[in-house]
């Protein structure tokens, strides 16, 4: 073989346009293409998009009542859930969840890596999309990479609205007491 042909090409093939296609250029952009549709796929994987996790983890999407601005921005008002389950406020990063007679306001983003969290509603668990960790209804850390349970808000309730508090965050390592009483009635 010489220098001017492609491996796997015979060099007297000269009367069909094969070799041309087969030319090093041409494997160069399907190596690039090939390289970015990775890149596309590992993306959409990092942000959690998959059929699988799509279908296996529905929520509700909520805003919150109304809206507030200046010294009082922080603070988020949101209906108290009629029933057990979990409706995220993705614009303010807050997720409401009620369970047993309880509700209670979290970070969407996982402790871990900040990625945003999922609810299962088949095993009634919050998931991490991104490194497995899973939490019960009420934010315990059940396993998985991260090392603590889910970051939950200050949360109060004034008739049949909550009001959250969204820069008042409670790490069940560093503030044991106001994370186990960040919750109220439902």
């Amino acid at each position: 073989m010489t220098d001017d042909t492609t491996p796997g090409v015979p060099a007297d093939c000269g009367g069909c346009s094969l070799h041309d296609t087969l030319s090093a250029p041409a494997a160069m952009r399907r190596r690039e293409f090939l390289r970015a549709a990775g890149l596309a796929m590992a993306s959409l994987g990092l942000l959690g998009v998959g059929a699988r996790d799509a279908a296996a983890m529905p929520s509700a999407a909520i805003g919150e009542v109304t809206g507030r601005e200046g010294p009082t921005a922080a603070t988020k008002q949101y209906a108290v859930p009629a029933a057990d389950g979990v409706a995220i406020d993705r614009d303010n990063s807050v997720m409401i969840a009620r369970a047993e007679g309880k509700v209670y306001a979290f970070a969407l983003a996982c402790p871990h890596q900040n990625t945003a969290l999922k609810w299962n509603e088949r095993d009634h668990q919050f998931q991490c999309p991104k490194h497995h960790s899973r939490y019960t209804a009420e934010g315990t850390f059940i396993d998985g990479r991260a090392t603590r349970s889910m970051d939950r808000l200050a949360i109060k309730r004034v008739g049949a609205e909550l009001v959250v508090d969204v820069d008042t965050i409670y790490q069940a390592d560093d503030n044991p007491k106001e994370w186990a009483g960040a919750f109220v009635p439902a």
